[in-house]
């Protein structure tokens, strides 16, 4: 893997798997598709979460680029709980400060962390140049910790619906750049 940008999806109708983006999210989906056509970032590959949100974000760029879209369940969101959480946002804040914290049938950031990393050292292990990896905030906030330990909750908070990261290697080392212009 040369270089790894990394996408939030767009603005979506809720968070069920199978929720389609807004009329926004419609529309930045194309900005995104237009985004990274400027970018000047050449890609030969695209893995997506499943969930529709994801797909539905990344497919008017693979369509112009004529690219297939691969989905990876590593890609799909954290489920907290299966239990309905009204203090969904301070549950995940605490998961932010207790890592291996785990509610009924969710799943700690520790363990959505290594999920993801999986792919990630797959990818590092591989010659497959620039990948786009299409996810979701809290997964992406957590993937952001393997370049970034200081990453935290409040980090996540700031992300934008869409949202691009690079990642590089530059003298041994990676390098994190946000690039997505709102």
């Amino acid at each position: 893997m040369d270089k790894l940008i990394l996408v939030r999806h767009s603005e979506t109708e809720g968070q069920h798997e199978d929720s389609p983006l807004t009329k926004l999210g419609v529309r930045q989906a194309q900005s995104l598709a237009s985004f990274l056509n400027r970018s000047g970032l050449e890609v030969d590959r695209i893995i997506s979460s499943p969930f529709l949100r994801a797909i539905e974000t990344i497919k008017p760029y693979a369509m112009k680029k004529g690219m297939s879209i691969e989905a990876d369940e590593r890609l799909e969101e954290r489920i907290l709980s299966h239990d309905p959480l009204d203090d969904w946002e301070e549950v995940l804040h605490d998961t932010f400060q207790d890592p291996s914290l785990k509610l009924n049938g969710g799943e700690s950031s520790d363990e959505a962390k290594e999920r993801v990393i999986s792919l990630i050292d797959e990818l590092e292990n591989d010659d497959c140049g620039n990948v786009v990896l299409v996810t979701h905030g809290n997964l992406l906030a957590l993937l952001l910790q393997k370049y970034n330990r200081e990453i935290g909750f409040y980090d996540w908070k700031r992300l934008t619906r869409p949202d691009v990261f690079l990642v590089q290697k530059q003298g041994g080392e990676y390098t994190v750049e946000r690039i997505w212009e709102d």
